[in-house]
């Protein structure tokens, strides 16, 4: 997916108040804690491919994210225990931490408890998703995600993600299927874009997805208000948001799209009217943005990080990634994730441009030294 954090195109919105106002009256719809125990902000952190791991959940959590999403995991992948089955498991980390003693309590306080989580899947065959779907149950995940959005060109010719938007029967058929496999105590939810492109007949199709999905039981739909065929480019529909809240303002809906500072998660939720925001590109290099959504939210000032702050969790995104995934991997993951911290550095384009230049991880350890260390 294209995470170039480019935030010149903005929709055109009209908030009512000030963004501080509309924090601080902020209050949670009962009914998605009553869901997902534990989710007790309007924001989540989502899927993003290549990006949201287990390290960068942990990371995000540890700024008051309250519920994440994996990367969208291939049914036939995980059901031949690729990734997903062996790098996606949301206690892997934990398990790793606490040498094996299994000890829940002990790993929350050690800031490495992955929950509450969704999975989410992606594939093309009924049956196989409905199968993927009740092992992510199996595996401990809280919430299965549903992806009929993702836009990338080998993702639609294989008939998945965003491609099912251009035909509604299959994808109430895969919504069905999961529904019925995963076991009733697990929620679904599914992620969607306002339609595959601005056709009145993909219009019709969303809508007819769209019902669908809370008619067979889902929890709540997540919108991305770009087409399919827009992919990530121009700026997204806030206003499709709107008029969609006001015709279905008894149903829990998450909006995405455009988000990239905490004054766009209270400004969307006040100018959609959506029920919460999934804050995808913008929390790339970017954890911040949940403490500065909380700290709104009890009438504080939200503080940009400091230097320190920065240091610090460069350096605990490193050690999480370690542990996932091994000091080679790891070292090529922090090179993109460095790259996107950098904006946050006084000095932010040469300090980018030294993370551009990083081979190894020792590499990218003397940038770190060296940009966020105490003679910095």
């Amino acid at each position: 997916m294209s995470v170039e954090l480019d935030s010149a195109d903005r929709p055109l919105r009209e908030v009512s108040r000030s963004v501080a106002d509309i924090a601080r009256r902020w209050a949670i719809d009962a009914r998605v804690p009553a869901v997902v125990p534990g989710f007790d902000a309007p924001f989540f952190q989502a899927g993003l491919a290549g990006y949201s791991d287990g390290a960068m959940r942990l990371v995000a959590r540890q700024h008051g994210c309250p519920f994440c999403v994996t990367e969208a995991l291939l049914d036939r992948t995980l059901l031949n225990g690729g990734k997903g089955k062996n790098r996606e498991d949301p206690d892997l980390i934990a398990a790793a931490e606490s040498c094996g003693t299994g000890d829940v309590a002990e790993n929350r306080i050690a800031g490495v408890e992955d929950h509450p989580i969704a999975g989410q899947i992606m594939g093309t065959l009924p049956g196989e998703m409905a199968e993927a779907g009740a092992m992510l149950a199996e595996m401990g995940y809280d919430m299965v995600d549903v992806n009929l959005a993702c836009p990338v060109k080998k993702i639609k010719s294989r008939n998945r993600g965003g491609h099912f938007l251009a035909h509604a029967d299959d994808a109430i058929g895969l919504l069905r299927a999961v529904r019925e496999g995963v076991p009733r105590e697990v929620p679904c939810t599914v992620k969607l874009r306002r339609a595959f492109d601005d056709s009145p007949e993909m219009a019709r199709n969303f809508e007819r997805i769209f019902d669908a999905a809370y008619d067979l039981g889902y929890a709540w739909a997540t919108v991305h208000c770009r087409t399919v065929e827009q992919k990530y480019l121009g700026p997204s529909r806030w206003s499709f948001l709107r008029e969609l809240m006001q015709r279905h303002r008894d149903r829990v809906v998450f909006g995405s799209g455009d988000v990239w500072t905490v004054s766009d998660i209270f400004e969307m939720l006040d100018y959609c009217g959506v029920t919460g925001v999934s804050v995808a590109r913008g929390c790339i290099g970017n954890p911040w943005i949940f403490r500065q959504a909380r700290e709104l939210i009890a009438g504080r000032s939200a503080l940009a990080p400091t230097l320190p702050e920065q240091r610090a969790v460069l350096l605990e995104h490193l050690r999480l990634a370690k542990v996932l995934h091994g000091e080679m991997a790891a070292g090529r993951r922090m090179r993109k994730f460095g790259i996107k911290f950098a904006v946050h550095h006084p000095d932010a384009e040469s300090t980018k441009a030294d993370f551009i230049k990083c081979s190894t991880l020792a590499q990218w350890g003397e940038v770190v030294e060296r940009r966020y260390g105490a003679g910095a």
